[in-house]
Order: C-alpha cells, then sequence, then structure tokens
C-alpha cells in the first residue's frame, strides 16, 4: 500500500476588515450642495440675460390689438436695438416717461407671494413690472416731422403719408382713426409712439400735455418686442410693418418736411 502524506490543513484566513466607507449623511451634504450650486448659477445666468439680452412681459391692456392681445407674453430684445438703433414700425416696450400711467396702487400681497414673483422674474417666468411699462410701434425717428393728418385720414412722416392698414384696429364702420390732430417733430434721442388700436391707445398724442410733450426719451426704452411665447396658439414672431415706412425719406437738417 502505498502511504500518503497528508496535506497540510489549510490555515483559517484572517478576518478581513471591511474598507471604510463615507458618512451616507456627508454624501446628502454634497448633493444638497451641487443642487445649490447648480440653482444659484442658473439663476446668475437668467438675470444675466434678462438684465442685458431679452426681458419677458405680458400684456396688461388691449392697446396693441390685433398686433398685440391682452396677456400675451412676449420676449423682449434689449441688446440689438443698443447696437443697431430703432426703425419706424419697431414695437417697443418703455417705462413711463412720466403722466402716461395711472399712479400705481400699493402691493398688499403677502411678503412671501412678492418675494416668489421677484425669484420667478430673475428667470423669467414672471414679469411683476409689466404694470410699469408701455408698449406702443415707433411712428417718428429723432428729426422725424410727424402730423396727423392729411385729407384722407393718414399720418405723414416727412411729408409722406404712410397706410397703416395693415395693423390698425379700426372701430367697426370706420375706415380711419379717430382724427387727433399733432404737427410735431421728434427731438434728439426720442421717439414717437403709437398703439396700434389707435383709437384705445393713450400714445404720444394724449400726452402732449405732459413735461415729455408725448415723446419717449430712447432712455426709457426697455427694447424691442419681438416674439409672442404665449398662449402657445399664438406663439410666433411680431411682424415689425417696416415695408409701410419704405418710402418715408430721410428728416431734413431743419426737422421740417420736404
Amino acid at each position: 500500500m502505498t502511504t500518503e502524506h497528508s496535506a497540510p490543513a489549510d490555515e483559517v484566513p484572517a478576518t478581513r476588515k471591511s474598507a471604510p466607507t463615507a458618512p451616507r449623511r456627508r454624501g446628502w451634504v454634497v448633493f444638497v450642495r451641487d443642487v445649490i450650486v447648480i440653482v444659484l448659477v442658473a439663476i446668475l445666468v437668467s438675470f444675466l440675460v434678462k438684465t442685458f439680452l431679452v426681458r419677458s412681459f405680458y400684456i396688461p391692456s388691449g392697446s396693441m390689438e390685433n398686433t398685440l392681445q391682452i396677456n400675451d407674453r412676449i420676449l423682449v430684445d434689449e441688446i440689438t436695438p443698443r447696437f443697431g438703433g430703432y426703425e419706424r414700425g419697431d414695437v417697443v416696450v418703455f417705462r413711463d416717461p412720466g403722466g402716461w400711467l395711472p399712479p400705481a396702487a400699493p402691493d398688499t400681497r403677502p411678503f412671501v407671494v412678492q418675494a416668489g414673483e421677484w425669484l420667478l422674474s430673475l428667470v423669467g417666468l414672471a414679469a411683476p413690472d409689466s404694470d410699469d411699462h408701455l408698449i406702443k410701434r415707433v411712428i417718428g425717428l429723432p428729426g422725424d416731422h410727424v402730423v396727423c393728418c392729411n385729407a384722407i385720414g393718414q399720418i405723414t412722416v416727412n411729408g409722406v403719408p404712410i397706410d397703416e392698414s395693415s395693423y390698425l384696429k379700426l372701430q367697426p364702420g370706420e375706415t380711419v382713426p379717430q382724427v387727433v390732430p399733432f404737427d410735431v417733430t421728434v427731438p434728439k434721442d426720442s421717439l414717437w409712439v403709437l398703439g396700434d388700436n389707435r383709437d384705445r391707445s393713450r400714445d404720444s398724442r394724449y400726452n402732449q400735455d405732459q413735461p415729455g410733450k408725448g415723446f419717449v426719451p430712447m432712455s426709457n426704452v426697455v427694447g424691442r418686442a419681438f416674439l409672442v411665447t404665449w398662449p402657445f396658439s399664438r406663439f410666433g414672431t411680431i411682424d415689425f410693418h417696416h415695408s409701410v415706412f419704405a418710402g418715408v425719406p430721410s428728416p431734413s437738417p431743419t426737422g421740417s418736411s420736404p
């Protein structure tokens, strides 16, 4: 018989120590910190965009019907006009030059509601200052001689009548808006603006007795409205109708019509 040498018994392995794990609490702290950083960066970027590039407003009145409807949400381009200026026909949002709007009623909503709306405004989801701004169409640029009206009720700019029928909202049975006479030369760095719903718009015509004489200083202009974002059924660009003003010549040096 062959004698077999028994193999030495296997040694009992040493107990393996588990690797230390990061406390679960620390993991949640890191996660929350990262979320806060992401939110703050998003708010900062949105704030910069809103301040220097694009702002959101809603339409509180019918003065620009049918181009814009009550409660439409719009975007306003702040940067392009700063470099390219404005054109006749542009639809612009501007701060009250003084006396155009009635005094604002005090905000009696709870502080939490006001604070929440302010936070939403930073990212463009709310527009709490829309009631403090106006929106109209540019009819006269600096130096333009703007007159209402010729024999058939048309406004003339630098002696040339403009056909506004493509965007004006007229009252039933009317072929032209109610005539409100004016004869103005637009000062430097100012605009003459009118609403598309001409008979329902308290625009430059009705503010000639104010200190600014109905003109809007360009320093008050926020920018040019270019897009309707809500309701979604009305989503689309805003027509400036620049072709209406294509035949208007540049103003003469004296500001009088040619």
